[in-house]
């Protein structure tokens, strides 16, 4: 293979041909998935309940999030710039067919379930930020140093600097569902076998033997007599009628059948393993209690979505804000609603910063989306002291008549 240096661009390996692939088998060949094996990819693995599943809690968890500009004072001390284009255009609609909510959701489903990831054409006049748009993978692709790993870009065959393209990747260079071809092509496989059981659940499951030889006529007749009699939902149950002494004998569920409902549980559990999500997101629900459902929650958080978070952070602000906003400015996914608690363990935890004056009631009002209030900047003690509220919701302090009153005549 004759490698180009980057100077002198030769025509790369890429995806944007003429050619239809309604049943993903390109996608299937870029991902490297051999033949002759059960593994499978694209839209035929998204066909698996426990795949589709996966993919969806985390590209629809992961775009629910708020998206947040902050800026870094020269304090240190980071606030929200509420005014930037790009949270301006993420908050609302990248492009006018799709909004950024759709635009984090399918970059992230692209990086889950592609080898190459999720990738988008960031369109700019000049330095103006004006749209993103997110093409389909027959119209753009990528092509990587096989030295250094640095991906070049072509939209219609036309190269593209990397500032133009926002671009999510998972590890290992591969997709998780690509790593996870064979688990996801079993668990289709057993799908398959179970349709075709309770399809073929009406007719009697076992075989007839004959002492003497029908003949190909006789075996005909008899089949098209058995099938007439016992083939369809209707006809369950009927008595069978042989001839000749000709008897049924009844077919026995060997081992690997009677285990049948385990090794798709556990098919689940192998998918779920790959995206690295708890078996509850995909309502797998053998082994949920009522103790255990909120840990498994805050692991999902934790080692499944935060790394992907951080991916999107990084790769959004790569793209998206240039190199001088990238030194005091980040784009940030806001975690909170995803690790809110209940509205009375959020009041006291709440109630509890401000007694302690490690927030003011202006910060805590923002984490409820109230407005703020004047005199609300102070880190006080509100049930102590002077800034005690008595029964009017005014402060214990006095006014100036009830200070004369309480001191009396000089």
């Amino acid at each position: 293979m004759k490698l180009w240096p980057f100077s002198r661009p030769e025509p790369l390996e890429t995806r944007d041909e003429t050619v239809t692939d309604e049943d993903s088998v390109l996608s299937a060949l870029w991902s490297g998935i051999g033949s002759g094996s059960v593994a499978i990819s694209g839209a035929t693995a998204l066909r698996v309940p426990a795949v589709s599943a996966a993919v969806r809690v985390i590209s629809e968890a992961a775009a629910t999030l708020d998206v947040r500009i902050m800026e870094r004072g020269e304090d240190g001390t980071e606030t929200e710039d509420f005014n930037h284009p790009v949270g301006v255009l993420l908050r609302g609609d990248v492009n006018p067919w799709t909004s950024g909510f759709e635009l984090i959701r399918d970059l992230t489903a692209d990086a889950l379930t592609k080898d190459w990831g999720g990738l988008a054409f960031v369109n700019r006049v000049g330095d103006d930020l004006r749209e993103v748009v997110r093409y389909q993978p027959s119209m753009i692709s990528v092509a990587f140093d096989p030295k250094t790993g640095e991906p070049q870009y072509r939209i219609e065959g036309m190269v593209r600097s990397s500032r133009e393209i926002l671009h999510v990747r998972g590890p290992f260079d591969r997709s998780p569902l690509t790593l996870a071809a064979e688990a996801i092509g079993a668990a289709k496989v057993m799908e398959s076998h179970a349709s075709q059981l309770f399809r073929n659940g009406a007719r009697p499951g076992g075989v007839i033997q004959s002492p003497k030889s029908l003949g190909d006529e006789g075996v005909k007749k008899m089949i098209k007599a058995w099938r007439a009699a016992h083939d369809g939902a209707a006809n369950t149950g009927k008595t069978a009628i042989l001839w000749d002494g000709a008897t049924f004998a009844q077919m026995a569920l060997n081992s690997v059948d009677s285990q049948f409902l385990e090794l798709r549980k556990f098919q689940i559990l192998e998918i779920c393993r790959a995206f690295r999500i708890p078996p509850s997101m995909v309502f797998e629900l053998d082994r949920a209690t009522w103790s255990n459902s909120e840990q498994m929650g805050r692991e999902f958080l934790v080692y499944c979505l935060e790394p992907w978070l951080r991916a999107l952070e990084t790769a959004l602000g790569r793209a998206l804000l240039s190199r001088d906003e990238r030194k005091t400015r980040r784009i940030l996914l806001d975690r909170d609603d995803l690790t809110r608690a209940s509205l009375t363990e959020r009041a006291t935890a709440i109630s509890s910063l401000v007694s302690s004056r490690v927030v003011n009631p202006n910060e805590a009002r923002g984490w409820l989306d109230l407005p703020p209030y004047s005199g609300g900047e102070a880190f006080a003690n509100p049930n102590t002291g002077s800034s005690q509220p008595d029964k009017d919701g005014l402060t214990n302090e006095p006014t100036s008549e009830k200070k004369e009153e309480t001191d009396g005549p000089q």
